[in-house]
């Protein structure tokens, strides 16, 4: 398993397989995807998980974070979110932060991260923002 920076383009195709497949690949696309960092787990030169990592002042956020359905479960996510919160934490990010799938909060709480007040529905999906101090 090998961690890389890679092009924004090279995240749509499992952004789309694993987030939205009944949506256009469009849907996937942020128009802010030129502004961030993005990584892929590589596996034998294939890209298994994504993520996408945005800085604003001293706060991180990440979006985007995908691992190919039929390769969960085998750590490609677990080390792709500990390489972003270290590199986050690295670069002097006061906190990190993402909008999580309900169904997906209990992975989140694994790293540290925390539930906020704050939740929201898009595309009839709850989500609760989370966050992660890196400075303690």
């Amino acid at each position: 398993m090998i961690i890389k920076e890679i092009r924004a383009e090279d995240t749509w195709e499992i952004r789309h397989k694993v987030m939205w497949p009944e949506k256009d690949l469009e849907y996937v696309r942020l128009k802010d995807d030129h502004k961030g960092m993005h990584y892929g787990v590589f596996d034998n030169n294939k890209i298994v998980s994504v993520i996408s990592l945005f800085f604003n002042g001293d706060v991180a956020q990440f979006r985007k974070f995908a691992t190919l359905k039929e390769e969960q479960g085998k750590g490609y996510g677990r080390e792709l979110l500990k390489f972003v919160i270290k590199k986050s934490k690295e670069d002097g990010m006061n906190y990190i932060w993402c909008n999580a799938r309900y169904d997906k909060m209990n992975f989140y709480k694994k790293f540290g991260m925390m539930e906020t007040n704050e939740s929201f529905q898009k595309g009839g999906i709850k989500y609760m923002i989370m966050k992660k101090y890196l400075n303690n």
